[in-house]
């Protein structure tokens, strides 16, 4: 069954320089089914984190229309909040609280009582619970915001660009961490410029260039079509260059 649903989704906003409206996202429509991670992939500027926020009911829809869990984000923002968690690209704390305090904090929110320890066992950093979050490495602090992500117990889970800057190692743990959320019952929805990343955690993706998404469909399958001829098994990348013929880092 679908659990989020997108319909033609527009955004569009004004260039500082030329005063003229570009579509940052340009007719998006895909559909997430439960219990599976779906990644949003891209270089910087396709559009990526737009169509995040508008599903999570943080930004304005121009245009189409999202839903979750059968609820339209534009007619009940709240209630798709209710039901969602997010992983913002950087977070901002209270800093004079620990990280126990915090979550106990943001569960009061969702009127929740949290048990923080659960939580941050669940994150793997129940040793850190009087900590403050200046005090955590780079990967640390990305566990933590998905603990916070976690408070409201929510059937989908946002991710956007999770492992960005972090080393190897921390990369892979939070790798590990998303796998057994999924495994758990999460819905994960993530955005990655990443596409390794995309092959080793999602079931299914979405390829998105200049606002479009131009292609959909399983990570071995898209492998197998647009890059068949690779001498070894192949990736999304050289997917990615065969549809748009520029560089992810572009």
């Amino acid at each position: 069954m679908s659990i989020v649903e997108v319909i033609d989704l527009q955004k569009s906003y004004s260039d500082p320089e030329t005063k003229k409206n570009f579509k940052a996202v340009d007719g998006v429509s895909f559909k997430l089914e439960e219990v599976q991670i779906f990644g949003i992939l891209g270089p910087n500027g396709a559009g990526k984190t737009t169509t995040l926020e508008m599903i999570e009911g943080l930004t304005d829809i121009d245009g189409g229309q999202a839903s979750v869990n059968k609820i339209n984000v534009a007619e009940n923002p709240f209630q798709v909040k209710e039901i969602i968690g997010v992983q913002l690209q950087s977070s901002e704390y209270f800093d004079s609280l620990s990280l126990q305090e915090l979550l106990i904090l943001f569960g009061k929110l969702y009127k929740n009582n949290v048990n923080a320890k659960e939580l941050l066992g669940k994150v793997d950093l129940l040793e850190k619970i009087n900590a403050k979050p200046e005090e955590l490495s780079g990967g640390q602090k990305q566990r933590f915001s998905i603990a916070c992500a976690l408070v409201n117990q929510p059937k989908v889970l946002f991710l956007d660009e999770p492992t960005t800057g972090l080393d190897p190692q921390a990369k892979h743990n939070l790798w590990k961490l998303i796998k057994d959320l999924n495994e758990s019952g999460m819905t994960i929805i993530l955005t990655t410029h990443n596409m390794e990343e995309a092959e080793k955690l999602c079931s299914r993706v979405a390829i998105m260039d200049k606002g479009k998404v131009i292609i959909e469909g399983k990570p071995e399958e898209l492998i197998k079509e647009y890059d068949s001829k690779n001498e070894d098994k192949g990736n999304l990348e050289n997917v990615f260059l065969s549809l748009t013929g520029r560089d992810l880092r572009d």
